[in-house]
């Protein structure tokens, strides 16, 4: 059974940084790909980032503004992946998901979600 589970969102200040995590289990990780989404109040889910087993990543879902605060990585050792997100903005408040699956971008299998309000 494929488990994603979030962590690390929370109240954060604009212009602030923070690193959400998700632990996985029940799959093969080093072979999986990831991606992060988010879902703002009244809007529709977006993609954040993607990374791959090779290790390459994707952000070009992101506005141009926004690509260069976003960083997306993995831990084949911990079975994580982590996204790192800098000069946190109000517009970043959202629920944000990992997600793994065989789609590219994956969306077959989703986190519960965790949420990070920031507050200006």
């Amino acid at each position: 059974q494929v488990q994603l589970v979030e962590s690390g969102g929370g109240l954060v200040q604009a212009g602030g940084s923070l690193q959400l995590s998700c632990a996985v289990s029940g799959i093969i990780f080093r072979i999986n790909a990831f991606a992060w989404y988010r879902q703002a109040p009244g809007k529709r889910r977006e993609l954040v980032a993607s990374i791959n087993s090779d290790y390459s990543t994707n952000y070009q879902d992101l506005e141009d503004s926004a690509k260069d605060r976003f960083t997306i990585s993995r831990d084949n050792n911990k079975n994580t992946v982590y996204l790192r997100v800098n000069r946190l903005k109000s517009e970043d408040t959202a629920v944000y998901y990992c997600v793994t699956g065989r789609s590219i971008p994956p969306k077959e299998y989703w986190g519960p979600g965790t949420q990070v309000t920031v507050s200006s």
